[in-house]
């Protein structure tokens, strides 16, 4: 006689993580063997599985992850996936302000990973930013920069840069070094959409805009406390902490770097930056997050150099006394109700305090009738903003469609103070001491209120095909009050001025199966002018908002079994009055509008993983940027190539993780760019570079040893070289350096 065997259920539960970031993961496949049993995990990475026996296998598959199994226990688990290198799945929040997939946004997006993030151990922000294809971030020392995205290098106010879609500084009162504003401790991830981004998040997004999302708190006790050291005198610690507690999780992280370098040198600085998050959620559909940063900068100012100190590495600055400070509070909390699963509502409400300080080498300009002296100018800019964004998100699923819709205020009362400072100069041209005189150069307040409505259609006729319509008004009003007597130096007279614009995209994005896809775009970018662009050192108001339309068109393709991918993106962006920065003879820069402008490139980036040991990525970008209209000072540009406009940039990386030495890393970058015009007479060019850079490092048991080798081929390069009739100015870039540290990573799950 046979009994029928008897099967005990074994009840499996848990929670998926993502094992770089400790975030749980939705929408996970958990499956026994034979596919018969499965469940997908929930948003917050929860999933239950009953299965037959204990000698069951279980699997967790989820598109952009390493799969994982293990046999079934009726034990609680918690899962970690590890994301894969070769990931054209990625999610994003930024392009549709809802996470999405990255193929099912039409626009020109990357994103920087936590991976990469606690890879590449960077020191600046540049580091990250340029391994994108396409962005070119402008190290000019100490964390300060400009950017080129789709433009050429330079100050102009065409990127818009955020916080977890919330803009750090207000529109109106750009300042190319705001991501000295940015924690880089407290970064989970960066968003980099390039070309016009107006139609969701405003004016300045034209460039590109860069969202830089906060660290989420962790289901379980996590910390890091990690210190590195460098051989040019810099000096680094770091720590984060983080943990949920029934409905309240929390995060704090931060860092604090200074650098001593000899007098001669004069570039010392120091910044401390702390952000602190906490989420509470009241029920499944309800939760609060607010997020508080602290930055604290400053750095001394060290100025370009000319040729014969430039090439024989003679980097002694001619200044003994420029510097920057900042110092920002940023604040902002947001509640989020889900209504159904088709409505979701968020509000957020945000105040910013910010502060720049400067006595800045840029206004410094000589006294013809005295070799040993000069004259100058210390300044301050400083804004606080107040602030609100409601926006609401529902799902037509009847028809495969959804609206984002919005409305935003943001005033921000601003003020602007400029004192007169007579400069010593020795007979070697080095600028050594100052005395600040008691009559001011400037000294106005200005009232910035924006005023913004948006919405996006999202229409999915067919699996294949998804059809994106947006549109967006913003408003700008300023009222500015000059307290002084207006005049050539003092600025315009008191005055309101308003600036307005309508800004449209209309994209598709079509699948073709196995994973090849292609989108197209059409989106228009607007920047007004600035605040100093506008009443600074003018005596009338005359520059008018700049307007771009862009075309574009790019696909992806998967290769090699999900192993490699790669995206292609092409644009034609055409400017209309442009503002420019023009360096006068007296080597001050003054803002201009350029008549018409056209910006045409391509962009590619290529993932592939020969074997799970090897990552490569390829990176690049080739550009034309000319003037189609533009005369300056009575001279005509039309047909030139624009300055500072490198036509091919480049960064690739290969990496080695043995999986026979787990925990061991090697690196190697090579970045670099051709050879530009470094004036709009196109008479001078600078040749360009390449750099080599190599980062290595060993995780054991929560302890990470790294070194980092910058610029191992000791290349004498600029960032950036302009020429002016002042003179050519080349700023240098970093010499060989070597960076190590040691980190200790804990969490307690």
């Amino acid at each position: 006689m046979v009994l029928p065997m008897a099967y005990a259920q074994v009840m499996m539960t848990g929670k998926i993580l993502d094992a770089t970031t400790s975030q749980p993961i939705e929408g996970v496949t958990v499956s026994t063997s034979n596919k018969q049993i499965n469940t997908i995990s929930d948003k917050n990475g929860n999933f239950l599985l009953s299965t037959k026996s204990t000698g069951d296998s279980v699997f967790f598959t989820a598109v952009g992850y390493t799969s994982k199994g293990m046999a079934a226990t009726g034990a609680k688990l918690l899962i970690s996936l590890t994301p894969q290198f070769a990931n054209l799945n990625e999610v994003v929040v930024t392009a549709g302000r809802e996470v999405q997939r990255r193929t099912e946004v039409p626009v020109a997006i990357n994103v920087i990973s936590k991976t990469t993030i606690n890879d590449t151990k960077a020191t600046r922000l540049d580091m990250l930013m340029n391994k994108v294809p396409g962005v070119y971030m402008v190290d000019l020392g100490n964390e300060q920069h400009e950017m080129s995205v789709r433009q050429p290098m330079g100050t102009r106010n065409l990127f818009l840069y955020l916080e977890d879609g919330i803009p750090i500084r207000t529109v109106g009162d750009f300042n190319h070094n705001a991501l000295i504003e940015i924690n880089q401790a407290s970064m989970q991830r960066i968003e980099v959409v390039k070309g016009p981004a107006s139609s969701l998040y405003g004016s300045e997004a034209v460039g590109g805009a860069i969202n830089f999302i906060t660290q989420s708190p962790t289901p379980f006790l996590t910390g890091k406390i990690q210190g590195e050291m460098g051989s040019k005198g810099y000096k680094r610690t770091d720590f984060a902490l983080s943990n949920t507690y029934k409905k309240l999780g929390f995060f704090v992280g931060g860092y604090y770097a200074n650098q001593n370098q000899p007098d001669n040198e004069h570039n010392n600085f120091n910044k401390t930056a702390v952000t602190l998050r906490a989420d509470y959620h009241f029920n499944d559909r309800l939760r609060l997050s607010t997020v508080a940063d602290y930055i604290s900068y400053k750095t001394d100012q060290k100025g370009g150099l000319d040729s014969a100190h430039f090439y024989n590495k003679e980097y002694t600055s001619f200044y003994r006394f420029t510097y920057r400070k900042v110092n920002t509070l940023r604040l902002r909390s947001t509640l989020t109700k889900e209504w159904d699963e088709n409505n979701t509502t968020s509000f957020t409400v945000f105040y910013r305090d910010a502060t720049i300080g400067q006595n800045p080498f840029y206004y410094i300009s000589n006294i013809a009738s005295n070799p040993l002296k000069a004259k100058g100018q210390v300044n301050e800019d400083a804004f606080h903003s107040y602030g609100s964004v409601l926006q609401h998100i529902t799902k037509l699923k009847a028809i495969n469609a959804r609206f984002v819709s919005g409305i935003s205020v943001d005033f921000s009362p601003a003020t602007y103070m400029a004192q007169f400072i007579d400069i010593d100069r020795d007979t070697n041209k080095v600028y050594y001491s100052y005395t600040v005189k008691d009559s001011l150069l400037t000294n106005y307040g200005v009232d910035l209120l924006n005023t913004a409505a948006y919405t996006q259609f999202e229409y999915n006729p067919t699996d294949k095909l998804k059809l994106v319509a947006a549109a967006r008004y913003d408003r700008l009003d300023y009222q500015f009050d000059n307290h002084l007597l207006p005049d050539a130096y003092t600025g315009a007279p008191d005055a309101t001025n308003h600036f307005d614009h309508f800004t449209p995209k209309l994209g598709l994005t079509y699948d073709f199966g196995k994973n090849k896809g292609a989108y197209l775009n059409y989106s228009l970018g607007f920047a007004p002018p600035d605040i100093t662009d506008l009443y600074t050192g003018v005596q009338v108001p005359t520059l008018m908002p700049s307007s771009y339309n862009n075309y574009e068109a790019g696909g992806w393709v998967s290769f090699a079994a999900g192993n490699g991918y790669a995206e292609v993106s092409l644009y034609n962006l055409e400017g209309k009055n442009e503002i420019v920065s023009v360096r006068l003879a007296d080597g001050s820069y003054q803002n201009q509008n350029a008549g018409r402008t056209s910006h045409k490139g391509i962009e590619a980036n290529i993932k592939y993983a020969p074997t799970e040991d090897i990552n490569i990525r390829l990176s690049g970008a080739y550009a034309a940027h000319r003037y189609v209209e533009y005369a300056e000072q009575g001279k005509d540009y039309a047909g030139h190539t624009m300055a500072q406009a490198p036509p091919l940039i480049y960064n690739s990386e290969i990496t080695y993780k043995p999986h026979y030495f787990k925990g061991f890393r090697i690196a190697a970058e090579v970045q670099g760019m051709n050879k530009y015009f470094t004036d709009p007479q196109n008479t001078a060019t600078y040749k360009g570079f390449t750099l080599f850079n190599i980062r290595a490092g060993y995780n054991i048991k929560g302890v990470e040893l790294w070194a980092n080798c910058l610029n191992v081929t000791d290349k004498v390069f600029a960032t950036v070289v302009e020429k002016s009739a002042y003179g050519t100015s080349y700023r240098p870039g970093q010499l060989r350096t070597l960076n190590i540290g040691v980190a200790y990573n804990f969490r307690n799950q």
